[in-house]
């Protein structure tokens, strides 16, 4: 099994959204982009997906400029091909269509060398659904918390 390292996680989309499905895709980076990534360099807080002429984008990712990357810096904010098999491109597109769904990327990691990221499938909470969340949250820490007490 390759060894995975999580650089950045998405946790906006994780209050913002029902996760239904996720997947996994490459990413299309230039050098510098990569070596920025490496050193922590990434913001997925506003990132979202979408099916352009048959290609996965990834739009408003940040990617902050490398220090010491001069004239191949690319724009922090620039649109990056997602690398995905066709029918699978399709399928979600289809899907994202149909049933009024969005594709946030809810991580990004290195598998071994390559930069991939975690695609969720997602459908949007409504205010009273993150209530409830909030809510189920703070019991479970209640309940823990009782529990460690007791076992002292």
């Amino acid at each position: 099994m390759e060894n995975t390292k999580t650089i950045a996680t998405n946790k906006k989309a994780f209050h913002e959204y029902f996760v239904i499905e996720s997947y996994e895709a490459g990413i299309s980076l230039s050098g510098t982009e990569v070596k920025s990534i490496r050193a922590g360099g990434v913001n997925l807080k506003d990132a979202w997906c979408s099916v352009d002429n048959g290609e996965m984008i990834i739009k408003q990712m940040h990617i902050s400029p490398y220090d010491h990357g001069n004239i191949f810096n690319k724009e922090p904010k620039r649109d990056r091909k997602l690398l995905m098999h066709k029918r699978e491109i399709m399928r979600l597109f289809g899907t994202v269509k149909q049933q009024g769904l969005t594709l946030i990327p809810l991580s990004i990691y290195f598998k071994g060398s390559l930069v991939k990221v975690q695609l969720g499938l997602c459908k949007g909470k409504q205010l009273h659904d993150k209530r409830a969340t909030a809510a189920k949250r703070d019991a479970n820490r209640t309940i823990d918390r009782a529990l460690k007490e007791q076992n002292r």
